[in-house]
């Protein structure tokens, strides 16, 4: 990697354990595109006033989709047979567990979780939303894991996720669930997508992201890393270090273990936006799926996550089925992330009360 790219100054005067509390943004502040933010917790001690800009990624109500009829679907032949095929190498991927050896299943399922963080902890809440800052080492190893998990580079997989929050349910969400399970879950990979999707994505502000060199550098190499990182890397390593058999290092720790990160990202996209509850707002889709979260490091509370999608928890509890959560408060204990954007519970009680089905938990 350029040594450039390594480079970066570190201010002696940050505190790296503190979070910023925010208030629920004003209506007006929301349409404004920015809101104030209130004080720290009592970690951070002194009181700060914190402006959070309100980015491409809050959803935008005067969207309306077109009149008349919805353009057919059209079919990407590349993509149904590859992911056919891949699925079919992960079903055999099952048949083979009860034989393989135990390190071959341990360092399938590290993959798996360091994968999965690259698309929680990295893609999801640091550059999608942007709901805490890392150092350039976190940043590194999130943009490797992201690389090891192969749904798209950092930069598309953003700002297909900020269209999805700002035109949620609609004709220009790439995965709107109103077109069923199945088309959220995978059917949209498997099609064209819908030219309102294109359209809308064009539109946004991604100059965070293009002025980003580590994500821009991803982006230019992203066949390269994914060839290494996805699929060579995992099958040559039980390979050669343990002597597994090479069938099951390629089924087993390449296409089972990729198979399982993309559906348990995709369940987020489908299930987690058809079945749950919906304690903080019960006028939109997205719901608490426990489940989801529990595949998915922590990125099942899909209701919140659409409410305060600022928060960098995605969830009011933290640390209860959130693995992400917890990474990231690693992280931001070895100083490796910062500025953690947390809503208040006030804000999340005010919420619930206001637009919540009478589900919620908070207390």
């Amino acid at each position: 990697m350029p040594a450039h790219l390594l480079q970066e100054e570190i201010s002696p005067s940050y505190t790296m354990t503190t979070t910023t509390t925010i208030t629920a943004p004003s209506n007006r502040a929301l349409q404004n595109g920015a809101a104030r933010a209130a004080s720290k917790t009592p970690m951070g001690q002194e009181k700060e006033e914190v402006n959070y800009e309100m980015r491409d990624d809050m959803f935008d109500p005067t969207y309306r989709e077109k009149e008349g009829p919805k353009p057919k679907f059209i079919y990407v032949w590349r993509n149904i047979i590859l992911m056919g095929m891949l699925h079919l190498g992960a079903i055999y991927g099952l048949f083979l567990l009860p034989s393989a050896q135990l390190y071959t299943l341990l360092f399938a399922f590290v993959y798996y979780m360091t994968s999965a963080l690259g698309i929680t902890a990295g893609a999801h809440r640091l550059w999608s939303h942007r709901t805490y800052k890392a150092r350039l080492p976190l940043r590194v190893f999130l943009t490797i894991a992201n690389t090891m998990a192969f749904q798209n580079d950092i930069y598309e997989w953003a700002r297909d996720h900020r269209v999805h929050h700002k035109f949620s349910e609609t004709d220009a969400d790439p995965h709107n669930a109103q077109r069923g399970f199945f088309f959220s879950h995978v059917g949209w990979l498997l099609v064209r997508k819908h030219p309102d999707v294109i359209e809308k994505g064009r539109l946004l502000d991604m100059s965070d992201l293009k002025a980003e060199k580590l994500v821009m550098f991803q982006r230019r190499h992203y066949k390269l890393g994914i060839l290494f990182l996805c699929f060579l890397i995992p099958t040559f390593i039980p390979y050669y270090f343990w002597g597994e058999n090479f069938s099951h290092s390629l089924f087993i720790s390449t296409l089972l273990r990729y198979t399982v990160v993309l559906n348990a990202t995709w369940l987020v996209n489908s299930a987690a936006h058809m079945y749950g509850s919906r304690p903080y707002d019960k006028n939109i889709n997205p719901r608490e799926n426990m489940l989801v979260a529990l595949g998915a490091a922590g990125e099942g509370f899909h209701n919140y996550h659409h409410t305060f999608p600022y928060d960098y928890s995605a969830s009011e509890y933290r640390w209860h089925l959130n693995f992400t959560t917890f990474f990231i408060d690693c992280m931001c204990f070895l100083g490796l992330a910062y500025d953690r954007k947390k809503v208040s519970k006030a804000a999340i009680l005010a919420r619930c009360s206001r637009t919540g089905e009478g589900s919620a938990k908070s207390g």
